[in-house]
């Protein structure tokens, strides 16, 4: 049976940097109070009419194909993960294999939310496992600040979700090769209205109303400590299920790659898995929480930092909307 390995990797974000000043001029916060409950200094946000989630997902990709050394006209199948798509239908996986000029070859979309990138990635693993298909494409990509309430209200939302998109490219290699070693799955939707965005939906009588507008239902919303208190519990569990379903200790660890939430979130995770600073990488101070596109920039600025070596052990864990919280253990 063949395994999978990720090939390349690559990443890119909108040119306009948000710094946590800017935000004070909209709402009543300041950079103290934003760096003290998130860690976030900057953020990455969309220019209208400039960016759009394909064009971002697009850079991306172009990126994490060249390190490959794939050609778009291998990629045998796309996995796009994304909350934010640039239409209500059809997703963006589509959009991406139009504008790229990719082959005739099938795009799923998934709507995992924080966990969506590491869903995609086991999702594509058992397609290559199986041997249906040889090089899949795995994208995460979020445009999210056009859907914040950017007032005193929705201010401990809208400092923190950012905009930009990952991709790796995922090739089948034979079993004794470094790879992917398993994933980890896990939902919990009695939780789901404590990080959601309620409309448009397709329950209401009208998808889109002016009662939405005023009442600003279409903002995201989060119970910030919910989030917290379940995140730091989850996020432990999947990644001791990762270690503990192939034999591994903590120790092994060579790099751990947390989704970008919260830097307080990574830095607890840290402390509880008695892992050097070396060994945790964190870009939500300059990236913010970009959703399911947070884990493959993280990737992708490792690598270019020379953070990750060919054999590491990596190690990529989320937790977020849903709830959903996964994990993937695999050598570099």
């Amino acid at each position: 049976m063949k395994k999978s390995r990720i090939l390349g990797v690559g990443h890119y974000v909108p040119e306009r940097v948000v710094s946590n000043e800017e935000l004070a001029q909209l709402m009543d916060t300041n950079n103290e109070w934003i760096v003290e409950r998130t860690g976030i200094h900057t953020r990455h946000w969309f220019t209208p009419g400039v960016d759009t989630v394909t064009s971002l997902a697009k850079q991306a990709t172009e990126r994490a194909l060249q390190r490959a050394g794939v050609s778009a006209e291998e990629i045998d199948f796309i996995v796009f993960a994304t909350i934010t798509p640039d239409y209500f239908i059809p997703g963006n996986g589509v959009l991406l294999q139009r504008e790229l000029g990719f082959g005739e070859i099938g795009a799923l979309d998934l709507r995992n939310a924080c966990s969506g990138f590491i869903y995609g990635l086991s999702v594509a693993d058992q397609f290559i496992k199986t041997g249906m298909y040889s090089k899949i494409l795995v994208v995460g990509a979020e445009i999210q600040s056009s859907a914040l309430d950017k007032s005193d209200e929705g201010r401990s939302s809208s400092v923190i979700f950012a905009d930009g998109a990952g991709a790796v490219v995922l090739g089948a290699v034979e079993s004794d090769q470094p790879g992917i070693l398993s994933t980890h799955l896990h939902s919990q939707g009695q939780y789901a209205e404590e990080l959601y965005c309620k409309d448009p939906g397709s329950s209401r009588k009208v998808r889109i109303s002016q009662e939405m507008m005023d009442s600003g239902s279409f903002f995201l919303k989060m119970n910030g400590n919910a989030v917290f208190k379940h995140a730091v519990v989850r996020f432990m569990e999947v990644i001791q299920e990762a270690l503990d379903h192939n034999g591994l200790a903590h120790s092994d660890i060579d790099l751990l790659v947390p989704h970008q939430a919260n830097l307080r979130i990574s830095q607890y995770i840290q402390e509880k898995l008695n892992l050097p600073d070396h060994k945790v990488f964190n870009n939500i101070m300059h990236m913010g929480n970009t959703t399911a596109a947070t884990i493959p920039i993280a990737l992708s600025e490792a690598w270019e930092q020379g953070k990750i070596k060919e054999g590491d052990l990596i190690c990529l864990a989320a937790f977020g909307s849903g709830f959903t919280w996964a994990s993937a253990l695999l050598h570099w």
